[in-house]
């Protein structure tokens, strides 16, 4: 066993050169003999990176065939209730939250979330079928994400018109959330006919309602403003 003259670390008979510090190895009494080829490879390779194109068909085939095998399940075997359209609902979800991502990435942020919103709306309209009434889709359901689909095209509506940096995005989501809860907990004490006051949204509202004082203040003084953004690295 030989030792690497520069740095001294135990050196294998096949290496050329120490893995350490690179320095050449040779031993006097083997210069003109062909020694044995080295236990690394030489050649540095990558792996082939999986093209969307074939990501795509795998996905769609995989979705596809989960949905199809779910409703011959369904009907050929347990037909006590329609519950594949369960799966289909939710596959169709996904199919559609991954379609930008995987097809066409150049898709409008805004048309990309007015799809995920009417597919959450789909997948609901398929769940009536499995329960025994369908107005909680009609009085509670489609209100919902269609609240929360417009709360969330709300961002890329701003930026088509004011550039939005991470302190106003902040303030827009702080003030979309309380809004969203107090919207949602009236919704569902509608849909109960109980008496429509807000409980556990008023804590929501109280806690982004300061957060929004305190983003408003840094946003107005601009020495504060550099300060956050300086320390925060934004």
């Amino acid at each position: 066993m030989s030792y690497c003259v520069n740095c001294g670390v135990e050196l294998e008979a096949s290496l050329r050169e120490c893995p350490l510090c690179h320095t050449p190895v040779m031993n006097p009494r083997e210069i003109g003999r062909e020694l044995p080829p080295s236990p690394y490879p030489t050649a540095k390779g990558q792996v082939e990176v999986v093209k969307r194109k074939d990501l795509g068909i795998l996905v769609t085939v995989v979705l596809t065939a989960a949905a199809v095998t779910c409703l011959l399940l369904n009907l050929l075997v347990f037909s006590a209730s329609l519950w594949s359209l369960i799966v289909i609902g939710c596959c169709l979800c996904l199919f559609v939250f991954l379609f930008p991502a995987i097809f066409y990435s150049r898709m409008p942020v805004w048309l990309m979330l007015l799809a995920d919103g009417a597919s959450v709306a789909v997948c609901l309209f398929l769940f009536t079928f499995v329960t025994a009434e369908d107005a909680w889709f009609v009085q509670l359901g489609l209100p919902i994400v269609a609240f929360l689909t417009v709360c969330a095209e709300i961002f890329p509506l701003l930026s088509r018109f004011f550039p939005l940096s991470i302190l106003p995005c902040a303030l827009c989501v702080f003030t979309e959330i309380p809004a969203f809860c107090v919207a949602l907990e009236l919704r569902i004490r509608h849909y109960l006919k109980q008496p429509a006051h807000i409980v556990w949204s008023a804590v929501v509202l109280t806690v982004c309602v300061i957060i929004d004082i305190a983003l408003v203040t840094i946003l107005t003084k601009k020495r504060l403003r550099n300060e956050v953004r300086r320390r925060l690295h934004f």
